[in-house]
């Protein structure tokens, strides 16, 4: 199978202004000899520290930086000369609130970015109460934005990205700030998406949302690939003699509970 997604020894770096008066400059190696494929209908987890590079390969991917060095092709198209053909395969969700007019209603946001699309207007009608629907905001879609919560902001996000018919979404960080139900359903909209054959790149600092979702993870830090594979390949990479330490740890550090804080949190607040 063809990936939809070949990074092939990706390098990107800066130029910083230092010093008293900022005249010298210093270079700063954000990713260095990044290699990764990724296949159409899976959900890709690009997982890192604080400055490992994530955000920086996300937006050289998603065509809005270009890479000092190295070689990417997205759905067939090179990012160097067929930037124009990759934005139309394509749509990115930062996370956060961004990309939203508040004082305006759902419908209208996703009308007014449409438009921007040039979507004929007899198709807006149909697409856009369908992509409310599909995001759980179809009987809120005439409420201003500012109304609404992080979560539904956030599914909002989704619905915009949809509105060109994406191959390929790319979700930087997507559940930052959102409570555990506003989490929980975002997971499952992305897994719907992936069902319906949408090809998704995740970047998260959360570990159990890359384990729900992730057909494939990748780890980097520094800018450098550490490992990728499943997270039944990854897991192969510690040692018994290690996994045992590691469950005595986590053994000394919780109570004897069999099910999760978040688990407990769902429950009580009536969403299991």
């Amino acid at each position: 199978m063809e990936p939809i997604v070949k990074v092939e020894h990706l390098y990107r770096e800066y130029r910083v202004k230092q010093g008293l008066f900022k005249k010298e400059k210093s270079r700063v190696e954000a990713v260095r000899d990044l290699s990764f494929e990724v296949y159409k209908g899976e959900i890709f987890g690009l997982l890192g520290p604080n400055g490992a590079g994530k955000s920086t390969t996300i937006k050289i991917l998603s065509t809005m930086l270009l890479p000092t060095a190295g070689k990417v092709e997205i759905a067939g198209c090179d990012i160097y000369t067929e930037e124009q053909a990759i934005r139309t395969k394509i749509n990115f969700i930062f996370g956060g609130e961004r990309s939203l007019y508040f004082r305006l209603t759902a419908a209208d946001n996703l009308y007014y970015f449409a438009d921007l699309y040039q979507l004929p207007r007899s198709e807006q009608v149909k697409m856009i109460p369908e992509l409310l629907e599909l995001v759980g905001l179809g009987d809120v879609g005439n409420r201003r934005v500012e109304t609404f919560s992080k979560g539904m902001k956030q599914r909002l996000q989704i619905a915009r990205a949809l509105l060109n018919q994406p191959e390929i979404i790319f979700l930087d960080e997507p559940s930052i700030g959102l409570d555990p139900i506003g989490a929980l359903e975002l997971r499952n909209l992305v897994k719907k998406l992936a069902q319906q054959g949408k090809t998704i790149l995740l970047t998260t600092h959360y570990m159990a949302e890359a384990e729900e979702l992730c057909d494939r993870i990748a780890i980097i830090n520094h800018g450098e690939m550490l490992t990728c594979g499943t997270l039944e390949e990854i897991a192969s990479l510690v040692t018994d003699e290690e996994k045992a330490t590691i469950l005595e740890e986590k053994a000394m550090q919780q109570s004897e509970l069999d099910v999760t804080l978040e688990d407990i949190y769902l429950k009580l607040v009536g969403r299991v």
